[in-house]
């Protein structure tokens, strides 16, 4: 049975965009816009109270994904404690495909492990989890390691390189009020797709790191994509047109995660030409966050 501490717990976690164009279900981007899970261990019941973004429409009580994940947690450390408070604090807008969802996941499993004293789950074994829990590595993995980070699946199991990206990139996050489903526009990629253009989308992913690492001006060519934007497109005109308005311009823009939000990825020079009001949208200038999900304070 776990040993638990009965100091209660903050941790942070950063939004993250995948994707990134070309890194389909690989790449991520851990952005500076977090949100606050406290968690307590208590002697009986369950206590969730959540505030900010979506703190109106999210489930209570076992159905909340922060608790669904700190149960599994918890069950992988060993047991169950008798009560738990949870208290959240959003700022990650939710099914807007900035990682809202993994930004939960990840919160609980760190959460957890903070809470039972000499848990034995590593950095490994974090990913695994939240991975499991949410189903492709991607987000989380650039929520727990902060950065820029490749993922990718290995003997059945997530592995994941992070590097540092580049001290001039400035993203712009375009958040439309619209929301979208991943499952939903998961379900309008088709099953094979042309050579030539898989050929495009390899060609890309290789740049991608190189780009975002050393050399901001290979971004547009870096972030082109065949592999799915254009499948999804249909869903989300607003996202497509605007991302092939800003591409245009020679704005390396993506589709963030499965959007319906827009990424610019752009240069700290370049970035104030892009904030300001634009109809339909929320303008967010948001740093990359170098920093992975962490415990601010027992």
């Amino acid at each position: 049975m776990s040993d638990f501490l009965e100091a209660p717990v903050h941790v942070r976690v950063p939004a993250t965009s995948a994707n990134l164009g070309p890194g389909f279900d690989s790449a991520g981007l851990a952005l500076g816009l977090h949100d606050d899970v406290l968690v307590e261990v208590t002697g009986s019941s369950l206590d969730v109270q959540v505030t900010g973004e979506g703190a109106a429409e999210v489930a209570r009580g076992e159905r909340h994904l922060v608790v669904k994940a700190l149960r599994a947690t918890f069950d992988r450390l060993g047991g169950q404690p008798a009560g738990l408070s949870v208290r959240c604090t959003n700022r990650i807008p939710h099914a807007r495909g900035l990682g809202s969802s993994s930004a939960a996941i990840v919160s609980a499993v760190v959460a957890a492990c903070a809470l039972v004293r000499d848990a034995d789950l590593d950095d490994q074994a974090r990913l695994d989890l939240a991975d499991e829990l949410e189903g492709h590595p991607d987000n989380v993995a650039a929520c727990l390691r902060g950065g820029a980070t490749f993922a990718w699946t290995e003997d059945g199991r997530p592995r994941v390189v992070r590097v540092d990206a580049h001290p001039d990139l400035a993203p712009v996050a375009f958040v439309p009020a619209t929301r979208s489903s991943t499952k939903a526009v998961r379900g309008l990629l088709p099953p094979t797709v042309p050579y030539a253009d898989a050929v495009l989308n390899a060609s890309r992913a290789a740049l991608l790191p190189l780009a975002l690492m050393t050399d901001l001006s290979l971004l547009l060519a870096a972030t082109e994509d065949r592999l799915h934007q254009g499948y999804r497109a249909p869903a989300m005109p607003d996202t497509a047109a605007l991302v092939a308005a800003l591409r245009a311009d020679g704005v390396p823009a993506v589709v963030s995660g499965a959007g319906p939000t827009v990424l610019a990825l752009v240069t700290r020079s370049c970035r104030a030409e892009l904030v300001g009001e634009r109809a339909g949208w929320t303008v967010l200038p948001l740093d990359v966050e170098a920093r992975g999900a962490h415990v601010v304070a027992r």
